[in-house]
């Protein structure tokens, strides 16, 4: 009987730790809580559209909220640094865009290592930009505009969302290959760039497909041309700006970070998450409406990506001496 109580006391004492040891493994179980995607422009323009759509799908495949902060500023400097100084936990995401492709070359200094501060999670998408200008404009074309800043070297104006954006650098382009002069007008944000461009205190913008769509759609923005190499099936009808001017190429493409040392667990929980996410109907349509394609792969093929993407825009910054001021 002692023996059988001892053993019983045993068997108790192991189902208990066995028990305990699921407890321990459930509470370890990612994600447990809500999650942050910061999205390092102002609201209104194409990144923040996108982080809330992404942002409700990874909700859904989750099971966990998915809060969606703001953070512009210098550049999206503000935003990725507030991910690089987060605990590596997997709860604090940035999406990035262009910008985190040419910082490391527009600025003298960073306060982080753009190459080292940050875990790639995913690329999602990819697509042209547009050159629009307001319903009342008298441009219509490429040709127009060239000629018009050609006639009066300097009188055109165009915006962007900040000095060292995407927009700010296909208009370097746009002018280096044209052999014209134009004059920059950054602001904080896309949002407020197009309310100029809107009312008529700017000339022209080029600016993300998502960001500037709607506007297109609602006919107070007339598109003139898209940014790619080839014409883009959801600008049907639009000309390429290298049509005008070859070897003009200016690409949008947004990536899911996580601060560095997050583990490669997570990682890949998060990874698997955005292509179911992408994957739904609403979402497809959604992207495909605004001229992205969807391009969703592991971590790696993001870092990939923006190797590539650093090499190709260190060359032009350097040869045109384009500073952030």
């Amino acid at each position: 009987m002692l023996l059988t109580s001892q053993v019983q006391k045993i068997m108790v004492a192991l189902l208990l730790a066995c028990a305990l040891g699921h407890v321990q493994v459930a509470r370890a179980i990612y994600p447990e809580k809500s999650l942050r995607l910061i999205a390092p422009f102002a609201p209104g323009g194409g990144t923040d559209q996108m982080s809330r759509a992404l942002g409700a799908g990874l909700a859904k495949v989750l099971g966990q909220i998915v809060v969606i902060e703001n953070k512009p500023g210098a550049g999206t400097v503000i935003g990725m640094d507030l991910v690089a100084r987060s605990a590596p936990d997997g709860y604090t995401l940035v999406l990035a865009t262009f910008a985190h492709a040419v910082n490391s070359t527009l600025q003298a200094s960073l306060p982080y290592d753009s190459d080292k501060a940050f875990a790639p999670v995913a690329l999602i998408a990819r697509g042209p930009n547009v050159l629009v200008v307001r319903s009342e404009s008298p441009f219509h074309s490429v040709q127009e505009i060239v000629a018009a800043a050609r006639a009066q070297p300097g009188k055109l104006t165009y915006a962007s969302q900040g000095n060292g954006t995407s927009a700010h650098l296909a208009g370097e382009m746009f002018q280096n290959l044209g052999k014209i002069e134009l004059t920059h007008i950054p602001y904080r944000g896309a949002s407020l760039a197009l309310t100029d461009v809107l009312g008529g205190q700017v000339d022209l913008f080029i600016g993300t497909a998502a960001g500037v769509s709607p506007l297109i759609a609602s006919g107070k923005l007339r598109a003139i041309a898209v940014t790619s190499p080839l014409p883009s099936g959801a600008f049907e009808g639009i000309a390429t700006v290298a049509a005008t001017l070859p070897g003009y190429a200016v690409e949008s493409w947004y990536g899911v970070y996580a601060p560095a040392g997050t583990p490669a667990s997570i990682v890949d929980t998060l990874n698997l998450a955005i292509q179911q996410t992408v994957k739904n109907p609403d979402f497809i349509k959604k992207i495909e409406n605004e001229g992205l394609t969807i391009s969703v792969g592991a971590p790696a093929e993001l870092e990939q990506y923006v190797q590539a993407e650093q090499a190709r825009w260190r060359k032009i910054i350097l040869e045109n001496k384009i500073q952030t001021q």
